[in-house]
C-alpha cells in the first residue's frame, strides 16, 4: 500500500536520501519594524534568554535557553519579534521585496511571511495577502497589525483567481499548502496521507501557479515554497511549469541541497538544480523546498 511510514522513507532512499527524525531547534525573527535588532537581543539577554544567530538567515536567531515560552512575554506582544521557522524566513529573503514594489502573497494567514515582506519593504510599497479561509483571517489580521505592518491589503480570496484583482505584480510569494513533513508534523505518517493525496495536492500547486503566473508583470519574480519533501509537489512541479510556461529557474546560493533532476529514474530539466532542498537531517531545520521563477 502506497502510504505509511517505511513507504515515504523507502521514497526518499530512491531520492538518494537516508532520512531520520531530527531535533529542531526553536527560532524567531527579529521584526525590525518596531525595535532594532541589536536593542531586542539586548532585552532578551536581561531576561535571561540566551540566543545565538542564525548563519542563514538576516534577522533570525535560534533560541539556545530560555526558563519560559516567548510567546507568553511583552516583547512578543508588542511585535518585536516573531515565532518563525528557520527554513521558512528563506522564501522572503529570496523574494527580496522592494520599497515602492507591488507584491502577492498568495496564501498568507498566519502572516508569518506576509509581516515578513512588509519588513523587507519597510512599510512602503503595497502587500496584496490573499486568504481563502475566512476563519483563518483574524490570525492574519492580529499578526500583522502586532508586528506593526500598515502596507499591507488583506482580502479574503482564493488565490487561483487572483486575476479578478485586475492588478500586475512586480513579485509573488506563492508558500503554497503542502502535505508538510514529519519534522513538523510527529504524526505525519499516521495521518492517511498516500501517494494519492500527494498528487491532489500537487495538481492544487499547479493551478496556484498558473494564476499567479497570469497576475505577474513580464520579467518579474515567483518565489514559490512548500514544507514538503515530495518530489511531486516540487520539482516534478517545477518541470511541469517550464514545460508549460516562459520562464526560468534562477539560482539560489543558500543552504541545501540543489533541486533533484532525477526524480525516480525521470531525467528533469537542468534548471531545477537551481532550486534549493532542504532535507532535515542535513540543514537542521523542517523539511523544505523553494524555488526562484522569473517570468520571460
Amino acid at each position: 500500500m502506497e502510504k505509511g511510514m517505511n513507504f515515504f522513507l523507502n521514497r526518499y532512499k530512491q531520492l538518494g536520501e537516508t532520512v531520520k527524525s531530527v531535533g529542531i531547534r526553536q527560532t524567531f525573527r527579529v521584526n525590525t519594524l518596531n525595535i532594532a535588532e541589536k536593542a531586542l537581543i539586548s532585552r532578551l539577554n536581561s531576561l535571561g534568554v540566551e540566543v545565538s544567530k542564525i548563519p542563514f538567515n538576516k534577522y533570525g536567531y535560534y533560541i539556545d535557553k530560555s526558563r519560559f515560552s516567548l510567546g507568553a512575554i511583552k516583547e512578543y506582544l508588542l511585535g518585536y519579534y516573531y515565532l518563525q521557522g528557520a527554513a521558512s524566513q528563506i522564501p522572503v529573503e529570496i523574494l527580496n521585496p522592494k520599497k515602492k514594489e507591488l507584491v502577492l502573497d498568495c496564501c498568507a494567514s498566519p502572516g508569518g511571511k506576509t509581516s515578513q515582506i512588509s519588513q523587507w519593504m519597510n512599510n512602503e510599497g503595497i502587500v496584496v495577502a490573499l486568504e481563502k479561509q475566512k476563519q483563518r483571517i483574524p490570525a492574519l489580521k492580529n499578526n500583522l497589525e502586532r508586528m506593526g505592518c500598515y502596507n499591507v491589503i488583506v482580502f479574503h480570496m482564493d488565490a487561483i483567481k487572483a486575476d479578478r484583482l485586475n492588478l500586475k505584480f512586480d513579485k509573488v510569494l506563492l508558500d503554497a499548502p503542502c502535505s508538510g513533513n514529519f519534522v513538523t508534523e510527529p504524526n505525519w505518517f499516521g495521518k492517511h496521507r498516500n501517494i494519492n493525496t500527494i498528487k491532489n495536492r500537487a495538481e492544487l500547486q499547479r493551478d496556484l501557479l498558473t494564476a499567479c503566473l497570469s497576475v505577474l508583470k513580464k520579467d518579474g519574480i515567483i518565489v514559490y515554497s512548500t514544507c514538503s519533501l515530495e518530489p511531486e509537489e516540487n520539482e516534478l512541479n517545477m518541470q511541469w511549469m517550464l514545460d508549460n510556461f516562459k520562464v526560468n529557474l534562477e539560482k539560489i546560493n543558500i543552504i541545501g541541497d540543489k533541486g533533484l533532476t532525477n526524480v525516480f529514474g525521470k531525467k528533469l530539466n537542468k534548471q531545477i538544480e537551481n532550486c534549493k532542498r532542504f532535507w532535515p537531517n542535513k540543514t537542521r531545520t523542517e523539511g523544505f523546498f523553494v524555488a526562484k521563477v522569473r517570468k520571460l
